[in-house]
């Protein structure tokens, strides 16, 4: 599971011109699925972004949550995180998960950031999107379920 957590003043998503899903200050996650994730690489990656201290203290230091300011979410599938870029100039999307497995593991891990009391909005899965959004800083995280839980 691959994660792109980019810290946002405001983010949306938009589908054939009407906007589905967007949050205020926060985190827009852009979320893609391997073949062979599951249930428990979602939960632990919804830990991991629950308690990311990415967000500046009184003096300025990356010292608080995003429980910590009150944001928001604002979740993207995108299974062109897996594109692997290696040989030739066409991308091969092979360890990327089908989408009808996907699908339910992207529910579930938004299901599992709502647990956590966060408010979090969603784009469509599949569907073609169009993101805006505010960066902050910009503050962008890679956050890769391979390298993070070995």
């Amino acid at each position: 599971m691959r994660v792109l957590v980019q810290l946002v003043k405001e983010a949306r998503v938009d589908v054939a011109g009407k906007t589905i899903g967007r949050c205020g200050r926060g985190f827009l996650l852009f979320v893609g699925f391997a073949r062979g994730d599951s249930g428990a690489t979602c939960e632990k990656m919804a830990d991991k972004i629950a308690k990311l201290r990415v967000f500046p203290d009184e003096g300025g230091k990356t010292n608080k949550s995003l429980r910590d300011i009150g944001g928001s979410i604002l979740s993207v599938s995108q299974f062109t995180l897996y594109a692997d870029c290696g040989e030739g100039n066409r991308p091969s999307f092979a360890k990327a998960m089908p989408g009808v497995e996907g699908k339910p593991l992207y529910a579930l891990f938004n299901n599992m950031l709502k647990e956590r009391g966060f408010a979090v909005e969603t784009g469509l899965f599949g569907a073609d999107m169009q993101v805006s959004l505010v960066n902050d800083g910009p503050f962008t995280i890679w956050l890769d379920s391979e390298d993070l839980f070995k």
